[in-house]
């Protein structure tokens, strides 16, 4: 698994930097590889909106998330409410599945707010949504796999050709369905695609309706302990499984400095995550109701790391995006460069 990125962000600040001082950071960790360990700060420390800061037009703040993700842990440790009182906001949270629903919702104005895997944004941006990236975690291929049960005959991703295969249509996992394909020298066309969300594919999987399901973490982690699965392969070398935040565009528009203040919040608790995994595990199990051992094993296999969306992440985007593109998955080809936010 690659190497942890340095843990200095682009929303590291001191007290006396103001949430303007704050997107410049940002667009510098856009342009640039950070060179940013000199405003590396105690994570406890925050940012006091200055006055205009307070002046946010959003009252309530509208966030999509899924069952195991960063906002779930912001959520439980409470920071990023009391942040926001200063701008007179409060949050509502919803749970999705997956990504895919939770980019439609991003689509019609339901949310404000999303945490997706990198598949997501592809399709979403092909079907002109209004979003923006305004943040990325470092990757993740550890945390997503192809799984078949323990006694399957399958034992190679060639094995794959004329099989069932579930998997969300969309999702990073679909990413990863195509990379593995096409590295044991298949096509799409020699599956039997089956689209399933999470929930559906776990329950096709058990009763042997699938005979391979492509997953990401905790429904990985779960699968392997509690059904016995085994992955064929992970996404290592195949698919980074980086995980993304979007904005809708009117938000992000209209909400620069709670957007940048939510980011920052987003940040410190990146950092105490990554040097706290035991804590992590004992915040959310009561919250997710995921056995502790399955999120010993998701919070091994991840990094909360959070940053601006550097030129890395940008580049590996643009990869999945051809790839679909050339398959046929996606009506356009996109340029994921232009939906990156860029604070004034």
């Amino acid at each position: 698994m690659a190497s942890k990125p340095n843990r200095s962000t682009a929303w590291g600040l001191t007290r006396r930097q103001s949430l303007k001082s704050l997107g410049g950071l940002f667009a510098t960790g856009f342009g640039l590889s950070l060179a940013a360990t000199a405003c590396s700060t105690d994570p406890t420390t925050s940012v006091e909106p200055e006055p205009a800061a307070t002046q946010a037009k959003a009252r309530v703040l509208r966030i999509g998330h899924q069952k195991f993700d960063p906002f779930i842990l912001i959520k439980a440790r409470g920071g990023l409410e009391e942040r926001l009182k200063a701008f007179g906001t409060r949050i509502e949270w919803t749970e999705f599945q997956s990504g895919p629903p939770m980019l439609e919702a991003l689509n019609v104005g339901s949310i404000d707010l999303a945490r997706t895997g990198d598949a997501p944004p592809i399709f979403a941006q092909a079907a002109d949504t209004p979003f923006l990236y305004v943040g990325s975690g470092a990757p993740r291929p550890s945390s997503s796999g192809i799984l078949v049960k323990e006694n399957s005959e399958l034992r190679s991703l060639a094995d794959l050709k004329g099989k069932k295969v579930g998997f969300q249509r969309g999702s990073s996992a679909h990413f990863l369905v195509v990379q593995a394909l096409k590295e044991s020298g298949l096509t799409p066309s020699d599956i039997q695609p089956e689209n399933l969300s999470p929930a559906d594919a776990r329950a096709a999987f058990e009763q042997d309706n699938i005979d391979a399901w492509a997953i990401w973490d905790p429904f990985y982690a779960a699968a392997e302990k509690q059904v016995g699965a085994r992955a064929l392969t992970t996404g290592e070398g195949l698919a980074p499984n980086r995980e993304f935040f979007l904005a809708h565009k009117t938000f992000a528009a209209d909400n620069e400095a709670l957007l940048l203040a939510l980011l920052e919040e987003t940040a410190e608790v990146a950092r105490w995550a990554d040097d706290n995994p035991d804590e992590v595990v004992e915040v959310l199990a009561p919250v997710t109701g995921i056995e502790p051992d399955i999120l010993e094993t998701v919070t091994r296999r991840r990094s909360w790391t959070f940053d601006a969306v550097q030129p890395d992440a940008i580049a590996e985007q643009q990869r999945i995006a051809d790839a679909f593109y050339e398959l046929d998955l996606i009506p356009k080809s996109v340029q994921v460069l232009d939906v990156i936010w860029r604070p004034t």
